[in-house]
């Protein structure tokens, strides 16, 4: 049985942000978003260890980060016993890394 899929705060936060600011840009898009967001949990859901791992981080935290479908998206998260734990839903080329500080909560 795989683990379910648990959203921090802050990436919950960063996905209806994005979805809004698509969903203004042009009707529908933030549903594209949105849509392209629940496929990319399903990859992960399915497939935990296909993303490759974010880089610069000590060798034994593995982080991964799987991208999002026609748009500048990757979703960061890692593995748990528990739950896969989507830490940020980052834009590819915005403040990258900015994510990291989240590893220490």
């Amino acid at each position: 049985m795989s683990p379910g899929v648990r959203f921090e705060a802050e990436a919950s936060d960063e996905l209806d942000e994005a979805a809004l600011w698509y969903e203004h840009r042009s009707d529908g898009l933030g549903t594209e978003f949105l849509n392209a967001i629940e496929q990319a949990v399903a990859m992960v859901t399915r497939w935990p260890h296909a993303a490759p791992q974010a880089t610069d981080l000590p060798k034994d935290l593995v982080v991964r980060r799987a991208p999002v479908s026609h748009f500048p998206y990757h979703l960061v998260y890692m593995e748990t016993a528990e739950a896969i734990r989507v830490l940020a839903v980052a834009h590819d080329a915005k403040r990258p890394g900015y994510w990291r500080v989240r590893l220490l909560e």
